[in-house]
C-alpha cells in the first residue's frame, strides 16, 4: 500500500489518530455514532463487521478502556491499514482478521457486536469506485446473512447494534427477529430540528423479550448547520448514546 494513497488525519478531536484511503469509501460520523451505541464495558468482548480501516473500534476503545475488539473486513487493504491503525494508537492486540463476515464462524462468544452494513440496493446504480460501492451496496438478502452471522456470535443476551438508514427499517426488523435477536429499541438520527431522520441506530438483545421503544432521538445539527452539543459532545469528546 503506497504512502500516497493514504490520507492521516483524527477521530474525536485528536483522540484517536486515523489513516484511511484518500479515494473509494471514507468514514463519515456514522461509525463515531456507532461505537458511542455500543454498550460495552471494560474488558467485554465485541465484535464489529464490516470494520473498514478500523473507526468504529478505535472510538469505541478510546472511550472503555480495556475493551477486547475484534473486527472482520473483506478487503485485505483496508484490514491492514485497521492493523496499523491499532498499532499508531497503541491497541496492536485489536484482532483485526480479513474474511467475508457471512463465513465467520464464531459462536456464543461475544458480549456486544455491531455493524453498519451495506444497505444501498444491488440493482442501483454502482459506484465508480469499486471500493466504495462495495462498503455502500448489498444484495438484497444481505442483511439477513449479517443479523444471523452476528446473532449467532453473541453470548445469551449480547446486544447487535447497527446503524442504518431508516428506509431499512422493516428488513431489519424481519432480519433480526428470525435470527433470534430480537429488537428493542430505536434511536432516531434527525438532521435538523423538524427534518424527517434519515438514520437510526437500532439496538437488538440476543433472547430479548423487552418491549419495543423509540426513542428521543439525536438532532445532529442547528438550524445554521452545526452540530449541536450533544452530536458535539460525541463527536468529539466520546460521550456514549445511551439506548
Amino acid at each position: 500500500m503506497s504512502v500516497s494513497t493514504i490520507t492521516h488525519g483524527h477521530l474525536l478531536a485528536g483522540r484517536v489518530a486515523y489513516a484511511q484511503l484518500s479515494a473509494g469509501f471514507r468514514s463519515g460520523i456514522e461509525p463515531v455514532l456507532l461505537a458511542a451505541a455500543v454498550p460495552a464495558r471494560p474488558g467485554d468482548r465485541v465484535l464489529e463487521a464490516g470494520s473498514g480501516a478500523g473507526a468504529t473500534l478505535l472510538c469505541l476503545m478510546a472511550r472503555v478502556a480495556g475493551v477486547q475488539a475484534t473486527g472482520i473486513e473483506k478487503s485485505e487493504q483496508l484490514t491492514r491499514l485497521a492493523r496499523q491503525n491499532a498499532e499508531a494508537n497503541g491497541w496492536p492486540a485489536m484482532c483485526l482478521i480479513a474474511a467475508d463476515i457471512a463465513e465467520a464462524g464464531f459462536a456464543d462468544t461475544f458480549d456486544h457486536a455491531c455493524a453498519n452494513p451495506p444497505y444501498h440496493p444491488a440493482d442501483g446504480s454502482a459506484s465508480p469506485d469499486a471500493s466504495r460501492d462495495s462498503a455502500k451496496r448489498g444484495s438484497p438478502g444481505l442483511l439477513a446473512v449479517w443479523a444471523r452471522v452476528l446473532s449467532r456470535s453473541l453470548k445469551p443476551r449480547g446486544t447487535l447494534t447497527l446503524i442504518l438508514p431508516t428506509a431499512a427499517l422493516p428488513r431489519a426488523v424481519t432480519a433480526l427477529a428470525d435470527s433470534g435477536c430480537a429488537p428493542t429499541a430505536l434511536l432516531p438520527l434527525w438532521p435538523k430540528l423538524g427534518r424527517p431522520a434519515k438514520l437510526m441506530l437500532l439496538r437488538s438483545v440476543k433472547g430479548g423479550r423487552s418491549p419495543f421503544r423509540v426513542l428521543p432521538g439525536l438532532v445532529l445539527h442547528t438550524s445554521g448547520g452545526d452540530y449541536t452539543p450533544e452530536t458535539d459532545a460525541v463527536l468529539r469528546d466520546g460521550a456514549a448514546l445511551a439506548i
